[in-house]
């Protein structure tokens, strides 16, 4: 039987009845960005804490006007509580097999394209060359299938990963508490899972089909991951499907409140825009520029000020050169969004999206010391 109510659960998901979703969703639904002035900007730039009202005026149009003087206060947070470190990644996608119809994705259900999942030996393969690139972290990535990436065959490919990379993320369908214990004693250390939008209304509409279509499954991921055993969480919505502003100050009421509710979480937040798929080359973000996404990663730095924050190659190399000496502490290198697009002679399956930075590690680790910072391979060291 199909599954139409986006508020409900699906059999066998686990209920945690966070209280934490009614805070997010009434907090953006009181947010006013508008009648705001310098004046409220220069205050709230001028606070050592910062609450949700204090992101909604870094988001407003009036701060729009002020970036310059707000990227200078983002970088001065960046420097203070990260130095000049970026750490460097790269995504490794086992699958695009999925069981979700969503509009916008290039792995949706109804799309037609090479469908493909790494085998045992495609996927030491694609580890191996990675490793050689020298890089020390990776993450984990499916199309939401429990047939054909289900947990036994991710944990599969963690234990396998985590042999050769310090640390080991996965970015696969939201899992139970348990499961994600089941991943983290295979080597997971982080789950990343975006929420796409915070608007209920236009999540119904976006997601036609599949259990993807629970709002508060989704929504309580990070939590179960955390509970699950998981170190890290990252949080993200994806930017030009809904108002971008009330989506970014979503994502900020949500990450803080998890990094409140479990203080030992490490908390990362990304900040990806719409791109282009082999299903709709014409697909891009709705009012979403480049300088509308910094404003976002500022509010998000100076929102979150201990937090990680991400820039994919989803986005162009001049604009992640330029963030990442503002706010932005993490980056990845040598992507490919394909299955078997790493080691040669392996080509197995189309990409999720079209990426715009196509530079390799040595590529990005000379960019990033140019521009006067510290690429790091590993953050972590486990005795």
């Amino acid at each position: 039987m199909r599954h139409t109510d986006h508020w409900a659960y699906f059999s066998g998901q686990e209920r945690l009845g966070s209280p934490l979703l009614p805070t997010v969703l009434d907090a953006v639904a009181t947010a006013r960005f508008d009648g705001c002035g310098e004046a409220d900007v220069r205050a709230v730039l001028g606070r050592g804490v910062r609450t949700p009202r204090d992101a909604a005026v870094l988001l407003s149009p009036a701060a729009a006007g002020m970036l310059e003087e707000i990227a200078q206060a983002a970088q001065r947070a960046t420097r203070a509580h990260f130095g000049t470190s970026v750490q460097l990644f790269t995504p490794l996608y086992l699958a695009n097999y999925c069981a979700n119809v969503c509009t916008y994705c290039g792995f949706s259900a109804n799309n037609r394209i090479r469908r493909s999942r790494l085998t045992p030996e495609a996927l030491d393969a694609e580890l191996r060359a990675i490793a050689d690139t020298g890089l020390e972290e990776i993450l984990l990535l499916t199309g939401e299938s429990t047939k054909f990436s289900g947990v036994e065959y991710i944990a599969d490919a963690v234990r396998r990963a985590a042999g050769l990379f310090r640390t080991v993320g996965v970015e696969i369908q939201p899992l139970n508490s348990g499961d994600y214990r089941v991943l983290h004693d295979a080597g997971a250390d982080s789950v990343t899972v975006y929420q796409e939008t915070y608007n209920p209304a236009a999540y119904d509409f976006l997601h036609l089909g599949g259990r993807k279509r629970s709002f508060p499954f989704r929504f309580e991921s990070q939590e179960r991951a955390l509970i699950g055993g998981m170190r890290g969480v990252g949080f993200g919505a994806l930017l030009g499907l809904d108002d971008w502003r009330r989506d970014a100050l979503a994502t900020i009421v949500h990450a803080r409140g998890v990094q409140r509710t479990y203080p030992h979480a490490e908390i990362t937040l990304s900040c990806p825009r719409l791109r282009p798929t082999v299903a709709d080359a014409g697909m891009n973000p709705r009012d979403v520029g480049e300088r509308e996404l910094l404003q976002v990663l500022c509010a998000y730095r100076l929102a979150l000020p201990f937090a990680g924050i991400t820039v994919s190659t989803r986005e162009g190399a001049t604009f992640r050169d330029h963030v990442v000496g503002v706010a932005a502490t993490k980056v990845s290198a040598g992507v490919s969004t394909g299955v078997g697009q790493h080691a040669d002679g392996l080509d197995e399956g189309d990409g999720q999206f079209e990426i715009s930075d196509g530079r390799s590690v040595d590529d990005m680790t000379s960019a990033l010391r140019r521009l006067g910072l510290q690429p790091v391979l590993t953050d972590h060291i486990f005795v």
